[in-house]
């Protein structure tokens, strides 16, 4: 049996699709995306770019029959050879981005205008970022009031492994890399159990441990101060700065060792803040049951809350996103003017 024309999905595939529309009809770009996961954050991206001559499908590669994370690599394999003025993909950039270049899947997802990524580690970090997280606190328990700095936690933690992360990126670009694996490096940099009582003393003992780690390293390698401080200043050049360290550590362990344990204390403090304020206010127990009730049935789960959160729109690593994707446009304008020429022209039927 032949392969139906969908198997062979490319960017002339679409371009054909939009060459037999009408004229005023609005070109449909297809973005390819990783997971389900994904397909918010890149719609609420792409969405910006869209006008009254272009709009973009946010879509699955059929192939990928199983929706869970870590499909890039069969993503790229699938496409990477099909996309084009019509046709992109839209992956985490993980380590590939600060890489630039030095693998053939960094080379790929860097260098590939049809290609786009997300400069920090996943989409899971751009939902963790840091000036969000008060107006995720108010939309899970609905109380307006700011009784821990998150911003100044994540700056303090992200201070505290950056220079570990330095050695992590050398690591990782290097044949040593399985002497100093992302997993060793996630394990030195976990905060353990969270409190907002002992937030400092939380941080101190990350850095403790990430100087501890230092140190042995150092001694291993006492000839590689040069190198690491080349990865330094590398790396600092792509934007990865000690404060927004998080931003390119491993999506999965932000979200979920770090910051989703510190909205959950957060959040719990608020809503027995609401809950006191309910109690004391209402005037007799029917009615302080039933506003209690109603409360309850309002807070959101914490989890969801990040992931409809986009406020990461006014990140540093989402304004280059933008960049790419003006670039992209105007690299595929004159082509756009070309495809109205041909449009004029009858369709073979």
């Amino acid at each position: 049996m032949g392969k139906k024309l969908k198997d062979n999905l490319s960017s002339r595939y679409f371009e054909a699709a939009n060459k037999m529309k009408s004229q005023n009809a609005r070109r449909r770009i297809a973005a390819y995306v990783e997971s389900y996961d994904d397909i918010f954050f890149w719609r609420s991206v792409l969405s910006d770019f869209e006008d009254d001559t272009r709009y973009f499908q946010v879509m699955l590669p059929s192939r990928l029959q199983h929706l869970e994370r870590g499909k890039k690599a069969v993503l790229m394999n699938l496409l990477m050879d099909k996309v084009g003025r019509d046709m992109i993909a839209c992956v985490d950039a993980d380590y590939d981005y600060l890489m630039q270049g030095a693998t053939e899947m960094s080379k790929q997802v860097t260098t590939n205008p049809y290609v786009f990524h997300t400069y920090a580690y996943a989409i899971e970090n751009l939902q963790c970022y840091a000036p969000s997280l008060y107006e995720t606190s108010v939309m899970v328990t609905l109380n307006d009031h700011h009784i821990f700095d998150m911003e100044a936690y994540l700056r303090d933690y992200s201070q505290a492994i950056f220079p570990l992360f330095v050695w992590s990126i050398w690591f990782y670009r290097t044949p040593n890399y399985g002497e100093f694996t992302i997993m060793d490096f996630l394990r030195v940099i976990e905060p353990g159990h969270f409190t907002m009582a002992k937030a400092e003393d939380m941080v101190a003992r990350v850095r403790r441990k990430v100087g501890k780690r230092i140190n042995q390293l150092q001694q291993k390698y006492p000839n590689n101060k040069e190198n690491y401080l080349q990865v330094k200043e590398d790396i600092k050049r792509l934007g990865v700065t000690p404060d927004i360290t998080y931003l390119y550590i491993q999506g999965h362990h932000l979200f979920d060792k770090v910051v989703v344990p510190m909205l959950n204390k957060v959040c719990m403090q608020l809503i027995r803040e609401r809950e006191v304020e309910i109690s004391q206010q209402s005037v007799h127990g029917t009615q302080q049951r039933n506003e209690l009730s109603s409360y309850r049935n309002s807070i959101e789960a914490i989890p969801s809350m990040l992931k409809k959160n986009t406020r990461y729109k006014q990140s540093e690593p989402v304004a280059r996103i933008q960049a790419d994707l003006q670039r992209y446009l105007e690299l595929t304008k004159q082509n756009h003017t070309n495809n109205d020429i041909d449009r004029e022209k009858p369709v073979p039927r």
